[in-house]
């Protein structure tokens, strides 16, 4: 598919033309000159010119008022509105009066009108007789040409960019400190909810390295599940201890209860009906990470003064703390066969009992020691 051996195709005839440069070249993905058809070529080269004049000049409105300021005086001495009291950016549209753009429009219909619109039907496209771009050198006169075409097209992409960045923004210059619900604005988890003192934010297995804010949120949301089941899982551990349902005063604690009846089967209810509440009810519910409604009106209790950061800090921290304790009780009552209140009764320091051969141990070294001395002194 060389084309250099397709001298036939309706397209040659453009490669010649105005704006045909480097590094692209002749680039029509959209096919519009796929027909040949020199006229239309040359009424959209007419279009393309005035809109790019227009959009150079917009960029230069755009830009010139934030670095040399602005007019003197009063835009409409009725209204008493200065030049001064006018936003840049698309702020102004709201802050011009109706008939300051009755003028604008009027003016530039006169432009539009007075110039033509058969410019590219009866001479070459954009010429209205107003030399600027000139030279007496054919060379010089196409390479400025050329030049004006390039930056037509590249201020017609800066002035859409200016309007959409002053639109999501609110500046003119676009600035992204304001843009704050950007999509690109890189996701910063250390400014979450959960990265309190002493560690901050602590992620050594670097989990969320990389991630982007809807991973994070995945994730916080399955942490606060956790945490809370944690939470209510210590409580029972707990509580077991003073009070039993009822059927199952002679149920063992801990893990052995999974294994003996009726305990195992209410396990199975409980399993099934917190699988029903995860899949069917909750996942509904959830409209932000853990939030599943306010069903204890909590967040506008005056009393505690509602779930704000400082609680959500306090509970992620204390569902950590939970989860941690409640794998933590699960072992030791499956290694020690005690409940976790008898755990607490039984917990002390290591060293307060040490086994009989370390004590012997520690008393050869010690005499070993004690014996060294003696004859070093001697």
């Amino acid at each position: 598919g060389d084309w250099a051996l397709f001298e036939g195709s309706p397209l040659r005839a453009f490669e010649s033309e105005l704006g045909v440069q480097a590094p692209v070249g002749f680039w029509d993905p959209a096919g519009f000159t796929s027909d040949g058809d020199v006229s239309n070529f040359k009424r959209r080269r007419s279009v393309e010119l005035k809109h790019g004049r227009i959009s150079m000049m917009a960029t230069m409105g755009y830009i010139t008022p934030e670095v040399v300021g602005k007019l003197p005086g009063y835009l409409s001495p009725s209204a008493g509105l200065k030049f001064a009291d006018i936003p840049n950016g698309l702020a102004a549209i709201s802050k011009v009066p109706s008939l300051g753009w009755a003028q604008i429009a009027a003016y530039f219909g006169f432009v539009e009108f007075s110039g033509g619109f058969e410019d590219y039907k009866s001479g070459t496209p954009g010429d209205y007789g107003f030399k600027v771009l000139t030279s007496a050198d054919p060379e010089e006169k196409t390479k400025k040409l050329s030049a004006e075409i390039a930056n037509g097209r590249l201020a017609m992409m800066a002035i859409i960019g200016m309007f959409f960045q002053d639109g999501l923004t609110g500046s003119a210059w676009g600035d992204w400190a304001l843009y704050t619900a950007s999509p690109l604005r890189a996701f910063d988890a250390t400014k979450e909810v959960g990265a309190v003192e002493p560690l901050g934010f602590w992620d050594p297995a670097g989990l969320a390295e990389g991630k982007d804010e809807a991973w994070f949120k995945t994730m916080r949301g399955f942490e606060l599940k956790h945490g809370r089941v944690a939470m209510m899982a210590i409580v029972g551990f707990i509580g077991q201890h003073f009070w039993r349902f009822p059927g199952c005063f002679d149920v063992p604690d801990g893990v052995a209860a999974l294994k003996t009846m009726p305990a195992s089967a209410n396990f199975g209810c409980l399993f099934l009906i917190a699988g029903f509440f995860e899949l069917r009810v909750l996942a509904e519910r959830e409209t932000e990470p853990g939030n599943f409604g306010d069903p204890f009106k909590i967040i506008d209790n005056k009393l505690i003064g509602g779930y704000d950061e400082k609680w959500r800090n306090f509970e992620l921290s204390n569902g950590r703390l939970a989860m941690v304790g409640a794998i933590g009780t699960i072992v030791a009552n499956g290694y020690t066969g005690l409940d976790a209140f008898e755990q607490w009764q039984a917990a002390k320091p290591v060293f307060h009992s040490v086994p009989k051969d370390y004590a012997a141990l520690l008393s050869v070294s010690e005499t070993s020691w004690t014996l060294g001395h003696h004859f070093q002194r001697s």
